[in-house]
């Protein structure tokens, strides 16, 4: 298991580089150009001074996240083919600079959806909370206003040049079917799969979060067999997933350390967190610790460990603590107590003495 952490670049991050080189056992950033909107190429320019300054940290840049794919490509339009040539002269550019790993979605409209940000625990600390039937009845734009607060940080996922055209986006999502989904998504890999495998470069695909439909868009990457019907649109080693505890884990029939080992072959990464479900739904994001949520994080790192999993790993979204002052879900602290945690379990499954939550 090769651990990283993910940064937003200088100026846009509360975590520095030198504060992720002080975590035992991180070897590199998991970044991309939160600057850029969907659909441009990146340019060696901008690559350069993200990959020279995560060096002179002693940091390598080996996995990307995100290159985000444009919704006329999600959406299947005639104007796709513009955005998928940039994306695979990106491909090749990051592969000049040394990225083994590109993690990607292929959610409609919205990355990712939580109702509030900011929701508090018992224990003062706070974190990314999902209340279910509160999104079965709020308006997007409200959505979009409460995130938009947090506009002197990137939200990834929620940029504003994409929230500009809400309104329009989800009257043309209106006549895309999961199936017409599905048909895009296999477009789009065969276009840009063998460019992938040319460069070395592995295409993982982040499972949709939540792993069901939202405000009536289709969701795909939600379960065993969507990952198994994903993995054979383009029958390629460089067709991969990225496995997401926090994603998948939303919805408990989908286990965990089943998956790890069934698509191990083509796991490059991983993102690993825990997250408390409620009876009625609703979730919110915890310590990685599995006592303290609905998610047996010990058995899945001994699912990884079991494997022989030597691809890439990362504290996922983590608690606001000690009064931080951070990107919601992605301030230093938490993920670094998640990263001893998550390294007190493998250190522990290789000195063959198991491991206890």
């Amino acid at each position: 298991m090769r651990m990283v952490f993910r940064w937003y670049g200088d100026g846009n991050d509360t975590v520095t580089l030198q504060q992720i080189k002080q975590i035992p056992g991180v070897e590199g950033v998991v970044w991309a150009l939160h600057d850029l909107a969907a659909g441009e190429e990146w340019p060696m320019d901008k690559i350069l001074e993200v990959v020279h300054a995560s060096k002179s940290y002693g940091l390598h840049t080996e996995v990307v996240e995100s290159v985000n794919v444009h919704e006329d490509i999600k959406l299947g339009l005639p104007t796709r083919d513009q955005y998928i040539d940039n994306y695979k002269r990106t491909i090749k550019n990051l592969a000049q600079v040394g990225v083994k790993v590109i993690c990607y979605n292929f959610m409609p409209v919205f990355d990712w959806i939580r109702t509030e940000l900011n929701k508090e625990h018992e224990d003062g600390s706070r974190a990314l909370f999902y209340e279910r039937a509160k999104i079965e009845h709020i308006d997007p734009m409200e959505l979009v206003d409460q995130f938009s607060r947090h506009s002197d940080l990137t939200m990834p996922g929620w940029e504003p040049e994409r929230l500009q055209s809400l309104t329009n986006l989800f009257a043309m999502y209106k006549r895309v079917t999961e199936e017409d989904l599905w048909n895009h998504l296999q477009y789009f890999l065969e276009q840009i799969i063998p460019v992938a495998e040319a460069n070395g470069v592995k295409m993982a695909i982040h499972p949709d979060d939540p792993p069901w439909s939202v405000f009536g868009l289709p969701r795909i990457i939600t379960n065993k067999e969507n990952i198994r019907r994903l993995l054979q649109l383009v029958d390629s080693p460089f067709n991969c997933v990225t496995l997401c505890s926090g994603a998948l884990g939303a919805n408990l029939d989908n286990d965990i350390p089943d998956l790890v080992r069934e698509f191990t072959d083509r796991i490059p990464f991983a993102h690993i967190r825990n997250i408390k479900i409620y009876d009625n739904g609703d979730f919110i994001e915890t310590s990685h610790r599995t006592r303290d949520g609905s998610l047996d994080i010990v058995n899945i790192v001994k699912a990884f460990h079991d494997t022989g999993f030597t691809g890439y790993a990362r504290p996922d979204h983590g608690r606001q603590i000690w009064s931080e002052n951070c990107r919601p879900g992605y301030g230093l602290y938490d993920r670094a107590l998640g990263i001893m945690y998550l390294w007190g379990i493998w250190d522990s499954l290789e000195n063959g003495k198991g491991a206890k939550s």
